[in-house]
């Protein structure tokens, strides 16, 4: 089983939150990771709501932040609809997925977790005007 340690960060690398999970299966999907980074996300949040989530996407009715979403009201979140809405987002470069020192271009891609033990997101901010 595996340790695993899922950070945000900025683009230069900047740590922005970390959290780990243990007991982790050696080998698993970049898809499942992601899920399972926001299952944890979404349960940890639905233990104690409040008006502000920091996790991977945007939840519906909420507004973005400079350091997460603003919720209309404190409620609990479905971490099967948050799920889909993270794949949605990686396949529109909504954010970037990083294992180790390399870039995750597929979901059905395989991850070593005993080899690369740091899954970084990086979560990629529209220009304006372009």
């Amino acid at each position: 089983m595996a340790l695993v340690t899922f950070r945000d960060e900025t683009a230069t690398g900047r740590a922005l939150a970390e959290f780990s999970l243990p007991d982790l299966p050696e080998r698993i999907s970049a898809r499942e990771l992601v899920r399972l980074r926001v299952r944890e996300e979404v349960a940890r949040y639905n233990a104690a709501p409040t008006d502000h989530f920091r996790g991977l996407v945007k939840p519906t009715e909420a507004e973005a932040e400079l350091n997460g979403y603003r919720m209309r009201s404190a409620r609990r979140l479905d971490w099967e609809k948050q799920a889909d809405a993270a794949e949605v987002a990686f396949g529109r470069n909504g954010f970037l997925l990083l294992i180790g020192d390399r870039q995750i271009l597929d979901l059905d891609v395989e991850i070593d977790l005993i080899a690369d033990p740091i899954v970084s997101f990086v979560k990629l901010v529209p220009l304006v005007g372009g």
